[in-house]
C-alpha cells in the first residue's frame, strides 16, 4: 500500500499550525473555552485568516492535550475553530483530479471522510511544537479582494526552530470565503497529495484509495 508520507508531509509535520486548515476532522468534545475573535467570512482576506488562526492558536496554547498530540483533542480544536471555514469536498476533489468524476456519491462521500483522517493523524504531532511563545504573522495582502480566489501568505513562528511560511487558497462563496488548500514553504497540498491518489487509483481504484487511507487512520 503507498504510504501517504512525502515532502510535503515532513515539512508540515516540523510546524507546530500547519495543521491547522488544510485538514478535517471528526466531531469530539471541544476544547476549553476561549474569548474567540470575531469570524467575518465576508472580511478582506487577511482579516477573515487572521481571526482564524489566531482563535486556533490560542486553544492549542491553552489545551494541553492538544499540545501533548492526543488525537480527540486535536480534532475537537480544528472542528471547532477551522472547518466551519474549510472546503474540503473540493480539497478532496481537486486531489483527486479526474478521477472524481468516476467516483460515485457514496465513494465521494468515503473518500472526504477518508482523507480528513490521514491529515489529521498524519500532521497531529505538530501540535506538540506549540508553546506560549509560537505565533503566525500575515504578510499584507497583495491580491484583490474583490477576485473570487485568493492567497493569503503567513510565517509561523516557533521557538528553537527557523520560521516557515504557511500560505492558505481562498474561494469567494455566497457565504463569504472557505479555504480549500495549504501550503507549506511553496509545497501545496493538493498539488502534492493529487499524484498520490493517482497512484493508488490506479493500482486499486478508487475503493482501494478509500481503503488505503481508512487504514492510516485507524493505526
Amino acid at each position: 500500500m503507498h504510504t501517504f508520507v512525502s515532502a510535503f508531509s515532513h515539512r508540515l509535520r516540523t510546524l507546530g499550525l500547519g495543521i491547522l486548515l488544510g485538514t478535517a476532522l471528526a466531531l469530539a468534545a471541544a476544547g476549553p473555552a476561549q474569548a474567540q475573535r470575531p469570524v467575518d467570512p465576508k472580511a478582506e482576506p487577511n482579516a477573515f485568516m487572521e481571526a482564524i488562526a489566531n482563535n486556533m492558536l490560542d486553544a492549542v496554547k491553552a489545551d494541553e492535550r492538544a499540545r501533548q498530540g492526543d488525537v480527540a483533542a486535536i480534532t475537537a480544536l480544528v472542528e471547532q475553530y477551522a472547518m466551519p471555514y474549510v472546503d474540503m469536498d473540493k480539497t478532496t476533489r481537486l486531489s483527486a483530479g479526474r478521477y472524481w468524476r468516476q467516483a460515485s456519491p457514496q465513494q465521494k462521500t468515503a473518500l472526504v471522510e477518508a482523507f480528513k483522517g490521514t491529515l489529521i493523524r498524519t500532521y497531529s504531532g505538530a501540535f506538540t511544537k506549540v508553546d506560549s511563545s509560537s505565533r503566525i504573522d500575515f504578510q499584507p495582502f497583495r491580491g484583490d479582494p474583490a477576485a473570487d480566489d485568493a492567497v493569503v501568505r503567513s510565517t509561523v513562528t516557533q521557538p528553537n526552530a527557523p520560521s516557515v511560511g504557511v500560505d492558505y487558497r481562498l474561494e469567494r462563496t455566497d457565504a463569504g470565503w472557505k479555504i480549500y488548500d495549504l501550503g507549506v514553504e511553496g509545497i501545496w497540498l493538493i498539488q502534492n497529495y493529487r499524484n498520490q491518489f493517482a497512484q493508488q487509483i490506479n493500482s486499486s481504484g478508487i475503493d482501494g484509495l478509500i481503503q488505503a487511507l481508512s487504514s492510516r487512520n485507524t493505526r
